[in-house]
């Protein structure tokens, strides 16, 4: 278990990391900055449909029965869809600080402590499913990141708060991997939930969030995205072996 707790905090640790990703687009034009989240929002749309049909799904299947691991999927994709139906940005044109940018902390915030209970499970079910899904979820958070640091200086905050605030979000991962970690020693089974359920999320985000965006793209551009979404989704195979 020793050996596992280190994988579960060093990924948790890496991942918060990504909160500073953000300051990286104050030095591209937003042209550059939109292409290269482009590019990875389709690699992580491969990533993550990898992760769930040839990792989380597979193992939760070898580990329970394949009805009740459908069932969790199930929920785990009907969950995102509830979160982002009922948390609404508000918009207004007088606040120097939008209550959006707030409302999208704390929505990120919640989504990344989520990841870290589906990480803590997955790395104590094996290591080489840990490792699969730490990637899948760098590979969805990095785009995001780049997303989040722009809005949430198009909300009104300065660029020093906007870096600071997205680490904090970025960081309750290592608190949801803290936490999957106890409950997995005090709660047996537990991650025989958590992994099919990390598997609806992945599903729903891809499918949901990042394909529709790769379908806006149009020529060349749709290629390309084509290319690097099966290219994540290789990626994820090789992982197997």
């Amino acid at each position: 278990m020793a050996g596992e707790f280190l994988w579960i905090i060093g990924s948790a640790i890496l991942d918060s990391l990504l909160g500073f990703v953000g300051v990286f687009s104050l030095w591209l034009s937003k042209k550059n900055a939109d292409k290269i989240a482009h590019v990875l929002m389709a690699f992580a749309a491969g990533t993550l449909l990898g992760g769930a049909f040839l990792h989380l799904l597979p193992e939760s299947m070898e580990q329970s029965d394949p009805e009740s691991v459908l069932l969790f999927a199930m929920a785990g994709f009907i969950l995102f869809i509830f979160l982002e139906a009922y948390v609404h940005w508000h918009h207004c044109k007088k606040c120097d600080i939008h209550p959006f940018s707030y409302v999208m902390l704390a929505g990120d915030a919640l989504h990344n402590f989520l990841g870290g209970l589906v990480l803590a499970a997955s790395f104590l079910v094996s290591i080489p499913l840990g490792i699969a899904t730490i990637i899948a979820i760098i590979a969805h958070e990095l785009p995001q990141q780049l997303g989040i640091f722009g809005v949430l200086l198009k909300g009104g905050l300065s660029r020093n708060k906007a870096i600071i605030y997205s680490f904090l979000a970025q960081s309750t991962i290592i608190l949801g991997a803290l936490a999957g970690y106890v409950l997995t020693g005090m709660i047996e089974g537990i991650s025989m939930f958590l992994v099919p359920f990390a598997a609806g999320n992945f599903i729903y985000i891809a499918a949901s969030d990042l394909i529709p965006e790769m379908h806006k793209s149009k020529g060349r551009e749709k290629i390309i995205s084509l290319f690097v979404f099966f290219l994540g989704l290789a990626f994820m195979w090789l992982l197997k072996f």
